[in-house]
């Protein structure tokens, strides 16, 4: 008798501890075909290659003086020149037809006029000379090649002034004035043939 009491006073127990949701054994998540089904997170698209530098020539280094001898078989004509500026340096063209004359590119006092010496009216920090020979700048009636001057204006980061020196006996100058005194570099190119001095700022 006592045994049955007990077992009903344990029924009620069962039924309040199941009305309070006693939580069940815990087991492995599923997915009901009712749920979108996970996704991964979605992979970056893999980077692109870098671009290759744009970036032009960088400015020269150098003071040291230049010369440099060619062998031809009539003299080259200077046709023109040209200046502009770029990025750390300035850039003086000389314009040629029929080659490459030997040049030199030194430093020097003052500008003098090829032939007389007597000295050009300019002033600058600094003074690049430019000498082709054999070379002409003009044409064999005597008519300037390389026409305006003698003093061209060129207001740039450094260069001032690009200067005719003179076109005598076979010898032509290029003068260019400088605020400052800085590096430079000589490149030669052809097609078309042409000089090509760059001074940094």
């Amino acid at each position: 008798m006592k045994r049955t009491s007990v077992a009903l006073a344990l029924v009620p127990l069962a039924l309040f501890a199941a009305g309070c949701g006693a939580a069940a054994p815990p087991e492995a998540a599923s997915v009901s075909s009712s749920s979108p089904a996970p996704t991964a997170a979605p992979t970056p698209p893999p980077s692109s290659p870098a671009a290759p530098s744009k970036a032009g020539p960088k400015p020269p280094t150098s003071t040291k003086e230049v010369e440099v001898k060619h062998a031809v078989d009539e003299p080259p004509t200077v046709t023109g020149v040209r200046f502009a500026e770029h990025g750390g340096f300035d850039r003086v063209v000389i314009d040629l037809k029929g080659g490459l004359p030997g040049y030199s590119v030194r430093w020097v006092s003052e500008l003098v006029q090829d032939g007389s010496g007597e000295p050009i009216d300019v002033r600058g920090g600094a003074y690049l000379q430019v000498s082709m020979h054999p070379a002409g700048a003009h044409t064999q009636s005597g008519s300037p090649t390389w026409a305006g001057g003698p003093i061209f204006q060129a207001a740039l980061g450094n260069v001032r002034n690009v200067v005719k020196t003179g076109d005598f006996e076979a010898v032509v100058g290029v003068g260019i004035v400088l605020d400052r005194k800085a590096a430079f570099r000589v490149t030669e190119q052809k097609k078309p043939d042409r000089l090509v001095i760059d001074v940094a700022h």
